[in-house]
């Protein structure tokens, strides 16, 4: 496949902070990709910086082939889609999707045309004589999408476009994002902090910390397979457990510092120190077979599962059923032995 937008050891310095540090990052034409890290982390820098809003410090970007470094953002052939919509509030939606047409000389016959049909796309059809006023947060940002589709770029870049909407619409919104990007066979990044909108959303996912990548790859892949101990407390929700142990004298086991044990699927080096990771889906609360247990402290039912959490605060368990624990209860849990991830205490990098 090629690379519709390649970086190629990026630095970004902001006077004496180092924002993005010789970040490295082939994307494929044709693909989503979800840059994904906590607040800070340079996600958005390096979004902007492949929009040229950004003067990187050192290295190249180019898109579809071509040298962008340098190049302003207005000749780069991309489209952004903010968190703010950023729209015209004096404009009617039909008026703001064919505003950078007409900034291009396009006809006015020619304008309408394309709204209509980017309008179609979006489900904008009846709201084209609008103001941004009479619409509200989910149908402003189709707006703020359907005038990124209308000029037919190279690649959509996404910069947090569902955080002001609420929970239910944020839940549409990624399905039409994601089907309109299908039907488009466009090449999109997206920026979030939600690593549940980037695995349900991504081909791609790459996870940043501190101005690198920590990690990238297919969702599952970095759900199943983390690299360390940070990219696999980032990914999943609720987040991994971690519970310091040991390696057990015969190498097939965890021999956890709270008590009870850890079976393994391999053999580990006996006797060492390691942090042993497990998913609170993948624990199994029963008696038969337990071998090591949970202080109940509280416990979340929604109906389709139920959280239960340690009253240490250490260990949560999700069960896909009802239960009826209740606070205080001690409770027998299991793993698969394939399902206990293992980390270097002191790196973090799995073993």
């Amino acid at each position: 496949m090629t690379a519709q937008i390649g970086l190629v050891d990026i630095d970004k310095h902001y006077g004496s902070f180092h924002a993005l540090k010789n970040v490295s990052l082939a994307i494929e034409k044709g693909s989503f990709v979800a840059l994904v890290g906590p607040s800070g982390c340079g996600k958005s820098t390096l979004l902007r910086s492949i929009a040229g809003l950004e003067t990187i410090t050192s290295g190249r970007i180019t898109i579809a082939g071509k040298e962008m470094t340098g190049v302003p953002p207005r000749h780069r052939d991309i489209a952004m889609v903010f968190q703010s919509y950023a729209l015209y509030p004096h404009m009617t939606v039909e008026e703001n999707l064919t505003y950078s047409l007409r900034l291009h000389g396009a006809s006015k016959a020619e304008a309408k045309r394309k709204a209509a049909e980017v309008a179609a796309t979006t489900g904008l059809s009846e709201l084209l004589t609008r103001y941004p006023r009479q619409l509200s947060g989910g149908q402003r940002q189709r707006v703020a999408m359907g005038r990124a589709i209308i000029r037919n770029p190279k690649a959509f870049l996404f910069d947090e476009p569902l955080s002001n909407l609420d929970a239910a619409l944020r839940v549409q919104m990624r399905k039409e994002i994601r089907a309109l990007h299908d039907r488009l066979g466009a090449t999109s990044v997206y920026v979030t902090h939600d690593q549940i909108e980037a695995m349900t959303m991504a081909d791609w996912v790459v996870v940043m910390r501190a101005g690198i990548i920590e990690q990238q790859g297919r969702p599952l892949d970095l759900y199943d397979k983390p690299v360390n101990r940070f990219v696999a407390g980032f990914i999943g929700s609720p987040a991994m457990n971690f519970l310091p142990g040991r390696i057990a004298d015969s190498g097939d086991a965890v021999v956890l510092e709270s008590g009870g044990t850890l079976p393994l699927a391999r053999k580990a080096e006996p006797r060492k120190s390691v942090t042993a990771g497990i998913r609170p889906e993948h624990l199994a609360a029963r008696e038969e077979g337990a071998t090591f247990h949970l202080e109940v402290g509280v416990v979340e039912s929604t109906g389709s599962a139920t959280y239960l959490t340690s009253r240490d605060g250490n260990l949560q368990l999700v069960q896909s059923e009802r239960t009826l624990f209740n606070g205080g209860d001690r409770v027998g849990l299991s793993i698969d032995p394939a399902r206990v991830h293992l980390f270097d205490p002191e790196t973090g990098i799995a073993l």
